[in-house]
């Protein structure tokens, strides 16, 4: 069988599963297309245009779409009241109720899917993420995020799971909860990054401050799903821009050998070796000027 037949038996596969082409998605009484419009309008509203984007939609596909949702009672479109030009969704009561309802129904469809492959269930969960993040690549997002935050520290934990299964004698139990630097990864001494793909987080990066003028980049992580792809680099970048922004003039960091694409990363983007600084699990020690 030739790639582009899996492919396209994987696409049919999913259309069917899915219910995409049901006049009434998950018996709801209205199609894929409209669930996924109500489903996309944040709890206290959000941009029309930001949504139409998400979707892939064409502006005469979403105002047929909006109208209807509108027609049953779900969902208003009024006036950006910081601009007048833009427009934004906002769902009633009936439209919070509904997409409720689609949330659990979808929930109770995932779990069925799950249910079919119990000898497989985490690599069935792995290919689908691969699948997920690589189609939706050109849409991945890097964003300042709280060190606490429940997405930051399921990151952090997936960090030190890694470094427990390639480095010997770390532990992913070395987690700190809570967090006693959480601070220092704060602005305006430092800021935790997350690279987020379709509201899930799949990377993340850190900076602190070690001596004036002088940072530490810390955590570097990238989900098995999105590796490949070329946002290590982009987390790095976007972790250097913010060292800029506050300030520092030059930025530091430690990793270990058993990291070889970690440390073939940085020496391709102009970091140099320098003298320890740290000591286990570090055997290697880089540093930048910005």
């Amino acid at each position: 069988m030739s790639d582009l037949a899996r492919i396209r038996r994987f696409n049919r596969a999913v259309t069917r599963e899915t219910g995409a082409m049901e006049e009434s998605f998950l018996g709801r009484g209205r199609p894929l297309g409209a669930a996924r419009v109500l489903w996309a309008i944040a709890e206290g509203g959000r941009d029309v245009a930001e949504i139409r984007a998400e979707l892939a939609l064409d502006s005469g596909l979403m105002s047929r779409l909006l109208r209807g949702l509108e027609a049953e009672g779900l969902a208003l479109v009024e006036a950006d009241p910081a601009d007048r030009r833009r427009r934004r969704a906002v769902l009633t009561p009936a439209g919070r109720a509904e997409k409720a309802a689609y949330d659990r129904l979808n929930d109770a469809m995932a779990a069925r899917m799950l249910a079919r492959a119990p000898r497989h269930h985490a690599a069935l969960l792995a290919a689908m993420d691969l699948v997920a993040v690589t189609l939706n690549s050109d849409r991945i997002e890097i964003a300042v995020a709280d060190p606490e935050d429940a997405a930051a520290r399921a990151c952090l934990a997936a960090y030190f799971r890694l470094l427990s299964e390639r480095v010997p004698g770390v532990s992913a139990a070395v987690v700190p909860d809570p967090d006693p630097d959480a601070g220092l990864f704060r602005p305006p001494a430092g800021v935790f990054l997350l690279a987020w793909c379709d509201r899930l987080p799949v990377g993340c990066v850190s900076l602190k401050p070690l001596a004036p003028g002088l940072g530490e980049v810390k955590r570097l992580w990238v989900d098995p799903a999105a590796r490949g792809l070329g946002l290590a680099r982009r987390l790095m970048r976007a972790v250097e821009d913010q060292a800029r922004a506050l300030g520092y003039q030059r930025l530091n960091l430690d990793t270990n050998a058993a990291l070889g694409e970690a440390i073939a990363l940085y020496r391709r983007d102009g970091w140099t070796e320098t003298a320890p600084y740290t000591g286990f699990p570090a055997t290697h020690w880089f540093t930048k000027p910005l």
